[in-house]
């Protein structure tokens, strides 16, 4: 089980921080609780409740075996979030958000196909064949690749989810996501839009502490998920590979032998036992009689 969310500890963690009065959105009113020395004051009741509920949404699509994709660009959140993501075991984005990097994901899988061509260029010794000039410039590449895509070299389609670190700096994320249907998991701080947002987690986005706090609950529910999946064993029920496996595999019967596919029944003419038309099938099999000469004469006297 995951360890419950204390209020205590949030609050020692900074959590309830908001921004300063004059930059607030008024869409987060319902989770503000008070004003002090011009800063708004988060209610930390309603951010342990949120906390709850993302948590059990995320270990659900977690114990699916599909991929949740973490997003948090700021500094003091960066280190943290690639932390969290590694332990986790799922992909995540530290470096600037590449953009289409869920609308254009096919060119997004292209350019990590390219770092792993380059890999094996390096080992099959065809890298060493070319000029001193153009080893630097793939060298290059492969260092910037790495950097802004090596986190999700792993992820080979789009994620289920996306847990974002201040939705303001991330909006290109945010947009993406809601343009594809994508559930999108956020820290909302006193001056972002909660709106757009599925799962609103109302906290302090700046203070990398209060980042550690809500990331510690977060990642320990997507582990929970997996571990969850792999003592579940032979359940595949959410995995498409499962799914694909079952569809093909051959029905059984009760005994567990293959159950032999059902014959098409095949319907068998009826006679019709209508007087006139047996009377009708019986001339039209009889031979025609040729008339005589005889015959022709007399009927035209």
């Amino acid at each position: 089980m995951a360890k419950k969310v204390v209020v205590k500890d949030l609050l020692e963690a900074g959590v309830h921080f908001g921004h300063l009065t004059r930059k607030w959105n008024p869409n987060m009113a319902p989770y503000i609780y008070m004003e002090r020395n011009g800063i708004h004051i988060i209610n930390l009741y309603k951010t342990a409740a949120k906390i709850e509920e993302a948590s059990e949404a995320l270990k659900k699509i977690s114990a699916s075996g599909r991929k949740i994709l973490f997003v948090a660009t700021k500094k003091q959140a960066k280190d943290i979030v690639a932390e969290k993501a590694k332990n986790a075991n799922m992909p995540y984005i530290t470096e600037r958000w590449p953009g289409g990097m869920l609308t254009n994901f096919v060119t997004i899988r292209k350019a990590v196909k390219k770092m792993a061509s380059i890999d094996r260029m390096k080992q099959d010794g065809t890298f060493m064949t070319l000029s001193k000039k153009e080893r630097l410039a793939v060298d290059r590449l492969r260092a910037k690749l790495e950097k802004n895509l090596g986190s999700i070299s792993d992820m080979s389609r789009l994620p289920a989810a996306l847990f974002v670190v201040d939705t303001t700096r991330e909006h290109i994320a945010v947009a993406e996501a809601l343009k594809l249907n994508i559930p999108i998991f956020a820290m909302v701080d006193t001056n972002s839009d909660p709106r757009v947002i599925d799962y609103v987690i109302p906290s302090n986005d700046d203070a990398s502490k209060s980042i550690d706090a809500i990331m510690s609950f977060v990642s320990e529910a997507v582990i929970e998920g997996l571990s969850e999946r792999k003592s579940g064993g032979d359940d595949d029920s959410d995995d498409e590979e499962g799914m694909a496996k079952k569809a093909k595999a051959p029905k059984k019967d009760k005994e567990g032998k293959e159950a032999k596919p059902a014959k098409k029944a095949v319907k068998a003419e009826v006679p019709s036992t209508d007087e006139e038309d047996v009377e009708a099938m019986k001339e039209a099999k009889q031979p025609v009689r040729q008339k005589s000469k005889k015959e022709v004469l007399n009927e035209e006297e």
